[in-house]
């Protein structure tokens, strides 16, 4: 029981047409209303991805001319190499919402998808582990689904190791997927229960 969080400020989709063009796309504000600036007339909020550069001149996300703030928007489009060798064919567009377990979330999903041969909707049904501060010492929430042998021995090895249930899930983020067979082209999608988004064919 709970309340489901208020208010988010990612949303994702993918699209694919007919022929295998995609698109994966990640909007986020970043802090619920970014930087709180609207431009007049317009009705929306600019985001605040510029929070994630320094001012320090010795770390290496200083502010530059030229340089792009740390930060975890991961849209995704995977290929695969065309039998024919002329292109690469589109094999999935996806991507995990949520913070730093999007990169963390992908690399999860792929493993589904093409080590263990799950459909889009296996893949992203799965429970999910997450070093949430996105740090090498940081704590590593598990999903609830994960075995307790696996919890255990993390927790031996000196991990700080919570199981995430509920609504602690939103930590593990929010996925959609949408891969081509490229025999056939028939699409097969998969979005996340984890979230309030669903898969719609054409």
């Amino acid at each position: 029981r709970g309340s489901p969080a208020d208010g988010s400020c990612t949303v994702s989709f993918q699209v694919v047409d007919t022929e295998g063009n995609a698109v994966s796309m990640v909007n986020s504000n970043f802090m619920g209303f970014g930087t709180g600036f609207i431009p007049k007339g317009y009705g929306f909020t600019l985001q605040n991805r510029g929070q994630g550069f320094s001012l320090d001149d010795a770390h290496p996300n200083c502010v530059a001319p030229g340089k792009r703030p740390f930060h975890t928007i991961i849209p995704a489009i995977v290929t695969r190499a065309d039998p024919g060798g002329k292109r690469e064919l589109l094999y999935a567009t996806m991507t995990n919402m949520g913070a730093f377990m999007q990169p963390q979330g992908h690399v999860q999903l792929l493993l589904n998808l093409v080590a263990y041969g799950m459909d889009p909707q296996e893949a992203v049904d799965q429970p999910r582990f997450c070093i949430v501060s996105g740090t090498s010492g940081g704590a590593v929430a598990i999903e609830d689904g994960i075995s307790e042998n696996v919890l255990q021995g993390l927790r031996a090895m000196g991990h700080d190791a919570p199981r995430l249930t509920s609504h602690e899930r939103s930590a593990f983020g929010r996925a959609q997927i949408i891969t081509r067979r490229s025999e056939d082209g028939v699409l097969c999608g998969g979005s996340d229960p984890r979230g309030d988004g669903c898969a719609i064919g054409y």
